[in-house]
């Protein structure tokens, strides 16, 4: 099981740039679906990459699916040649994302995220409207499927 506080507090005690993304930034605008993993999109310059690798250094990152044993280096390195992650840490599940679709990168994203209590702080997340078109622009069956209750919420705080 996903300890999402844990892993929100290391990425926020090393400072590192994200806005967290998915079903959590769903919850975390009231949706009452049922999330596994912590999606975030990370900053890619040099020292966010830096501050990532020491937050989840003492968390055993893998890649998630991977077969035992297959070489894997967390590094700045690593996370440069790449662009998205999907990790499983000793407190759980967390995917990086250098892009999403309908939004793009962490820049891009930026001015389009809002400052929401996430468990037991305050991180940056999707607005709901973004959060929407990400999940229309990703197009897969889960995201579709969670479409209905998010454009509920928003019509609903539309009408407020």
């Amino acid at each position: 099981m996903t300890d999402f506080e844990a892993l929100l507090r290391a990425l926020d005690q090393h400072q590192v740039e994200y806005i967290i993304v998915g079903g959590v930034a769903a919850l975390a605008h009231g949706s009452a679906r049922f999330t596994q993993d912590l999606d975030i999109v990370y900053n890619r310059r040099a020292e966010n990459l830096d501050r990532l690798v020491a937050a989840l250094r003492g968390t055993a990152p893998y890649l998630r699916g991977a077969p035992p044993g297959l070489p894997f280096v967390w590094d700045r390195g690593t996370l440069q040649h790449g662009l998205n992650f999907t990790l499983e840490t000793s407190i759980g599940w967390l995917d990086l994302l250098g892009e999403i679709p309908g939004g793009g990168t962490y820049e891009d994203l930026l001015p389009s995220s809002v400052e929401l209590h996430v468990f037991q702080g305050r991180s940056r997340c999707l607005s709901l409207a973004q959060l929407i078109r990400a999940k229309r622009a990703a197009g897969r069956p889960k995201d579709l499927e969670a479409l209905a209750e998010l454009d509920a919420l928003q019509e609903e705080i539309d009408r407020s």
